[in-house]
């Protein structure tokens, strides 16, 4: 089996979000606070605060454009090398905003009282020592966040480790009980089962949706062949299905659920419904079983292993944004997956 390629992590994406420049700006509105309070009593400490105050944020700002400007071209660079470079961006900031500052201010009673060779002095120590300790900071975060999504792998692979043995432990016991039944479909099951093993335990991580679907199609087949007339199932797909990824074996553990749990107990059988939804922000996909009846063995208590494995991977793949829920509704289980646009 190949192993695919782990997510790509960038140390510029969190700058691109609001709760990050958010906390730029008050740290530097601190900055330019402590500055101000290091002066002595002949500054008028409100308009030096609020020169300070105004430098510190367009140098901030400055930075974070420039580094925005530059993402693409750092896509491909070592945390280290993107460390080094928003340091001398943020001394270049520093330079600029502080020399437009005196081409714009030099003649007015904004001015610093100590000048402006010691005003940009000033300034630009502080923007090396925070942009120092900044980089400590960087690095002992950048750690923390690289063991973090490490350990994220690791539980998702033990998870898919266990669904994969799981989903061919079970497809094995249909084929074993229709050789028995009906032997003259066994030829037909075994090129089934090769084609969906082909897919389902040699393909990525990832793949497109209607690719799922139909690896999704095929296992249900294979197991209307064991249960006949009992089980029906009925896709309610769009036409063309969305150019969306999603994770191997994300959708079939759960209609292998609304099988084991649904129609297998059931006398008389049941009904699956699947269904594919486009909302506004989000795509629905539902898997609907009825409910076996009070009096029907318990035959599969299960482990949740199915939709603890599609949980998990589809959060990951979305960052927390997609999910897999489960209800009862009017007699019928109800499985949804949701999917960001």
């Amino acid at each position: 089996m190949t192993t695919p390629p782990q997510t790509e992590l960038n140390p510029l994406d969190p700058l691109s979000q609001a709760q990050t420049i958010i906390r730029i700006m008050l740290t530097g509105e601190a900055l330019a606070a402590l500055l101000t309070l290091s002066q002595s009593a002949r500054v008028d400490l409100l308009t030096y605060f609020g020169l300070a105050s105004f430098i510190i944020q367009w140098v901030a700002l400055a930075s974070l454009a420039l580094l925005y400007l530059a993402r693409r071209r750092l896509r491909r660079a070592s945390p280290a090398q993107i460390a080094g470079v928003a340091l001398a961006a943020l001394i270049c900031s520093t330079w600029l905003v502080t020399a437009l500052a005196w081409l714009v201010l030099h003649n007015t009673w904004l001015a610093p009282t100590e000048g402006w060779p010691l005003f940009a002095a000033k300034i630009s120590t502080l923007a090396l020592l925070v942009g120092l300790l900044a980089l400590i900071a960087f690095q002992s975060h950048w750690r923390l966040r690289q063991l973090a999504v490490r350990a994220k792998q690791a539980e998702l692979e033990a998870l898919q480790a266990r669904i994969r043995p799981h989903f061919l432990f079970n497809t094995l016991n249909t084929g074993a009980a229709l050789v028995h039944q009906r032997p003259q479909e066994a030829e037909r099951l075994l090129l089934d089962l090769a084609d969906l093993f082909r897919a389902a335990l040699a393909g990525p991580r990832e793949i497109p949706l209607r690719e799922e679907i139909a690896l999704s199609q095929r296992y249900a087949e294979i197991e209307g062949l064991r249960f006949g007339e009992r089980m029906r199932i009925h896709w309610d797909l769009p036409s063309p299905i969305p150019a969306r990824q999603i994770p191997t074996l994300s959708i079939q553990p759960l209609i292998e659920n609304a099988i084991r749990h649904g129609v297998e107990p059931s006398p008389g059988g049941g009904q699956i419904d699947v269904r594919m939804r486009q909302r506004a922000d989000r795509l629905e996909i539902s898997i609907e079983n009825q409910l076996p009846p009070a009096t029907a063995p318990n035959l599969h208590t299960g482990h949740k292993v199915g939709l603890e494995s599609s949980r998990a991977r589809i959060r990951a793949l979305t960052g927390g944004r997609g999910d897999v829920t489960t209800h009862i509704k009017d007699g019928r289980h109800i499985t949804t997956i949701i999917l960001p646009i």
